[in-house]
């Protein structure tokens, strides 16, 4: 093995390094593996209650009308996240399309939205209207406000009871940490905000940005009482084999006002042909379970690697895990560069391609995306990426087999020892 990775150009001390720690692993490995037997298991069920056919996998073309497979897809979806109904099409074009298409159909103006989990995603800035942006929903009169985490991250329930009023609609609670260096949150806790909310005003609707957490855990959000839970098909449910879309699943109104907004009033569900595709959304969510089981074991080496050096990992190399993501902070450019460049250096794509900080769309500085993807922007494949700005810290994720989430790891340790960036402790 030693002299494969070597091919690699990883040298034998940093093999040895991380086959150590790699070895140090094993339980909690198993205890993955655990979690993915059930949610394997939940999957298949779905997809025997609901007959899912040879049929179900051939797509349509035109306005889609009367597509089986689109329409058994939908109720699949529902009852793996045991949900009243779901909205899962090609036509949703990412993560953050599917979060505003849920926002802005079920909100009205004069409504207001609150975040009681502190700032949400950079991306949502635009779509709610906390930087300006046409077509915003504070362009279209809905409000906002948020209520910060205390400085330990925990919930500032006192706060969150003053922020609701009359007029508060939708309380949107992002699970995974985004760009920032906040744990990410336990379905368990999501729970408990859900019922505190709910106790101070039982017609709000709560939804769960449940990007980077679908499976990762035995149960979902819609579990604990979210209403609506929102993700992309690229991420965690698509299991690196959906080429596009997101999903909506929840109460059936707030579905429907969704699908109604997506298409047109009076067409909701009924049209959006599934083309080819049909086949991949399927067999990708039958593949997700064991698919994330491999990225949490990959941002676990990863976080035992990095912490061992000094780096801030969050989470650290003992928490028990509610998303993929895997923040490492190097409080240095350089390092954070070095980091990504490596993980790309191990892509079966585009391996020879350098990443640099560059401005994309959506985003207030510099970012960094390393991802060699079979699927352009598929955060489930393993990628990293983080806004060029002190503390520097990179975002981790993803990798649909363990062997290769362990060579970006090795290769990104390996692209820092090089360049002198870091020294490699003792095991």
């Amino acid at each position: 093995m030693n002299n494969i990775y070597k091919d690699f150009a990883i040298s034998d001390e940093v093999f040895e390094y991380c086959e150590k720690t790699i070895e140090s692993l094993k339980e909690r490995f198993e205890k993955i593996d655990r979690t993915a037997d059930i949610n394997q298991l939940k999957v298949i069920k779905a997809m025997q209650k609901n007959n899912v056919s040879e049929a179900c996998l051939i797509g349509t073309t035109g306005y889609g009308y009367n597509d089986i497979g689109r329409e058994v897809l939908e109720k699949v979806y529902a009852d793996v996240f045991h949900t009243e109904d779901a909205l899962v099409r090609a036509q949703i074009t990412c993560g953050t399309h599917a979060l505003a298409l849920a926002l802005m159909s079920n909100l009205r103006p004069g409504d207001e939205l609150l975040s009681p989990v502190g700032k949400p995603y950079d991306t949502l800035e635009e779509v709610i209207g906390i930087r300006e942006s046409k077509g915003s929903l504070k362009e279209y009169g809905v409000t906002y406000r948020q209520v910060d985490l205390k400085d330990d991250h925990s919930f500032d329930f006192e706060g969150i009871r003053n922020a609701i009023n009359e007029k508060t609609k939708i309380v949107t609670i992002q699970r995974s940490k985004g760009y920032q260096t906040r744990p990410s949150f336990s379905v368990a806790e999501i729970g408990e905000i859900i019922s505190f909310v709910k106790s101070i005003k039982s017609d709000v609707i709560c939804m769960v940005d449940n990007c980077y957490g679908e499976f990762t855990e035995e149960i979902e959000p819609s579990d604990v009482g979210a209403d609506m839970i929102v993700g992309s098909l690229i991420k965690n449910p698509g299991g690196g084999l959906a080429p596009m879309g997101g999903y909506i699943c929840g109460k059936k109104e707030c579905i429907e006002n969704a699908a109604y907004r997506l298409t047109s009033p009076g067409l909701g569900k009924e049209v959006g042909a599934s083309l080819n595709i049909n086949r991949d959304l399927f067999q990708g969510l039958f593949l997700s379970p064991c698919v994330v089981a491999n990225a949490l074991k990959g941002a676990i080496f990863a976080a035992n690697i990095y912490e061992k050096c000094g780096f801030g990992v969050i989470p650290d190399s003992t928490e028990d895990r509610h998303d993929i993501i895997q923040a490492v902070t190097f409080n240095d450019k350089d390092k954070m560069i070095a980091f990504c460049q490596g993980i790309q250096a191990a892509s079966p794509v585009d391996s020879f391609v350098k990443p640099e900080p560059w401005a994309m769309p959506g985003y207030d500085s510099d970012v960094i995306m390393a991802a060699g993807a079979f699927i352009s922007g598929s955060s489930i494949e393993l990628s990293a990426d983080g806004p060029i700005k002190p503390p520097y810290s990179v975002y981790f994720q993803g990798g649909l087999t363990f062997p290769h989430v362990k060579l970006g790891i090795i290769k990104s340790f390996q692209t820092l020892y090089e360049r002198n960036l870091v020294e490699i402790p003792e095991f």
